[in-house]
């Protein structure tokens, strides 16, 4: 299989995996042949990129991390949570739903196991989730990716899962921002920037009251826009003012905001997301914590067309778990664009003179690197 932009599929090819919808459902099955309406439909669900079929890559699997059908119960609890604690009599008469805390740590355990049966893989998800659906498919990103990074950490089951909790719910508060500012397709202004920064204190007074959830978890919603140099907010905290997990939660959401659809710019790969982390090394982020990020996330996931700085042009067959920036790449065309009739496989893990000079779906290098609000 081949992981190809949406911009480049036309009608007749086939996919090799599923689409699946924000909630975790079947929108696409495995072998569907894509035709012109299929095609813009996906535009019109700003879904940039497929898996396709193709006869030179079909031994290529992509392994899971998450379950489909833990991904699904994730998605399903996360939205339910999410609205019962918006319009939970907390905010009003002193009451809560404890529940909902049994209910996400139900999640977690689920989420914990199955990260912990891959523990020594790499993270390779490419976020192909509707815009309409990002508030919640980027809660589950970010703490599947958050999780991984603690289990390789050496966090304890308990501090997982305190971990995970708040990366679930870090973005909580952005639900009692209005709909038409989330949604807003241009430049915000200066009053509608600062409301869409106070969703860290709106999430913090949500999670702070509801019986079932960690403090720890509300103290993330309130800190993962914090950062080292005193940048962050929403009270410009510094070092190790701004405690642990919330420092890795900023990181990973700034990454995952970087690598998904936004109605107002279109996502970087995943190898330009990383490289905008490093620029933030010291100042926005922990450097071991960067360093441990790169270590476990998949810069060039698997069935990505690269292109090498020969001119020849492959697709990543393999990343090593101790060299995920250097993946195995199949080539397949000469530098002159021609099919190979024997494609043959470099480990750019040992061989050090080959380098990727790109990679289909490449934005243009005038995009700004941003992080995420």
């Amino acid at each position: 299989m081949i992981l190809m932009p949406l911009s480049m599929c036309r009608p007749g090819m086939r996919l090799a995996r599923k689409v699946l919808s924000g909630e975790g459902l079947v929108l696409l099955g495995e072998n569907m042949e894509l035709t012109a309406r299929i095609i813009a439909r996906l535009h019109d669900c700003h879904i940039n990129f497929l898996y396709i079929q193709d006869e030179a890559t079909r031994d290529i699997e992509v392994r899971e991390l998450i379950s489909e059908d833990t991904m699904r119960v994730a998605m399903t609890e996360i939205r339910s949570s999410f609205s019962q604690m918006m319009n939970s009599p907390v905010r009003r008469r002193g009451a809560a739903y404890p529940f909902v805390g049994s209910q996400l740590r139900d999640v977690m355990n689920r989420v914990i196991d199955d990260l912990s049966a891959h523990k020594e893989s790499v993270v390779m998800l490419m976020n192909m989730a509707s815009v309409d659906n990002y508030l919640y498919q980027h809660s589950l990103n970010v703490c599947v990716y958050t999780t991984m990074l603690g289990i390789n950490y050496g966090y304890s089951r308990d501090e997982l899962t305190t971990l995970g909790m708040g990366a679930l719910l870090h973005d909580i508060g952005k639900t009692c921002i209005p709909v038409e500012l989330l949604k807003k397709p241009g430049l915000l202004t200066l009053d509608e920037y600062e409301e869409m920064k106070r969703h860290t204190e709106y999430g913090y007074d949500i999670l702070r009251r509801e019986a079932g959830i960690p403090a720890l978890a509300a103290l993330c919603a309130l800190q993962h826009h914090e950062r080292l140099d005193e940048s962050g907010y929403p009270f410009g905290l510094k070092g190790k003012e701004i405690h642990e997990f919330s420092k890795w939660i900023g990181m990973v959401d700034s990454y995952d905001a970087m690598t998904t659809n936004r109605i107002y710019r279109e996502p970087m790969l995943p190898h330009q997301a990383v490289e905008a982390l490093y620029a933030g090394t010291g100042t926005q982020y922990e450097q071991s914590m960067v360093q441990l990020f790169r270590d476990k996330v998949a810069i060039y996931p698997v069935g990505m067309t690269v292109r090498l700085q020969t001119g020849e042009v492959g697709v990543v067959v393999d990343v090593r778990a101790d060299c995920p920036h250097r993946p195995v790449v199949r080539v397949l065309q000469d530098d002159g664009g021609i099919r190979l009739r024997a494609p043959y496989e470099i480990d750019m893990s040992l061989q050090l003179t080959s380098m990727i000079a790109g990679v289909n779906g490449d934005q243009p290098e005038e995009q700004e690197a941003v992080g995420s609000i």
